[in-house]
C-alpha cells in the first residue's frame, strides 16, 4: 500500500476524478443512497485528503479535517474502501493510518467521527466512543463517536 495525504490545491485532476469516483461509487451507488457529495468542505483551508493505493489504483480514502470544520475537534470523515478489496483488514489500516497523519497534521488531538451506527465496535477497536444518541443522516442511522488523547 502507498500512502498519500494532500490538501485539495495538491491534488492532480486524476487523483481528485479517482477520489471522487471511490467516494461515489461506495456512499451513492453502493449505499444507494443520493447525498450532496459536493459539499464544500473538501477545498477548505485544514483540509486533506488521505489516498491509498495498491498497484497504482485508489482504493482506500479518508477526509481529514481541522478542528472547527464539522465538530469541535478535529475530524475525519468520507471513510471509503474499495468493494473489492474489503475483508482483509484494508479498513482497520485506513484508520490507523488516518489517525497517524492527524497526529502529524495537528499534533495529539481529540478527533470525532460521525459513524454509520453498525460501525461502532468497529471504530470502538481504534479508541472512538460513543458520545451522541442515534440520528439519521441521509437516511442512514448515525452515532458520534471520540477518540480522546
Amino acid at each position: 500500500m502507498q500512502w498519500i495525504c494532500k490538501s485539495f490545491e495538491q491534488l492532480t485532476t486524476h487523483e481528485l476524478y479517482q477520489l471522487l469516483r471511490l467516494r461515489v461509487d461506495v456512499f451513492v451507488v453502493e449505499q444507494t443512497c443520493p447525498y450532496p457529495e459536493l459539499d464544500g468542505k473538501d477545498q477548505l483551508e485544514g483540509v486533506y485528503q488521505l489516498l491509498g493505493y495498491k498497484d497504482n489504483q485508489l482504493i482506500a480514502c479518508a477526509r481529514l479535517l481541522e478542528k472547527g470544520i464539522s465538530f469541535e475537534t478535529a475530524s475525519i470523515g468520507r471513510v471509503a474502501t474499495n468493494l473489492n478489496h474489503r475483508g482483509n483488514g484494508l479498513g482497520h489500516q485506513l484508520i490507523q493510518t488516518a489517525l497517524e497523519y492527524c497526529i502529524q497534521l495537528w499534533g495529539d488531538v481529540d478527533i470525532t467521527i460521525g459513524a454509520q451506527s453498525h460501525l461502532e465496535h468497529y471504530y470502538a477497536k481504534h479508541g472512538f466512543e460513543k458520545i451522541s444518541e442515534e440520528y439519521l443522516e441521509d437516511d442512514i442511522p448515525h452515532i458520534d463517536m471520540i477518540r480522546r488523547v
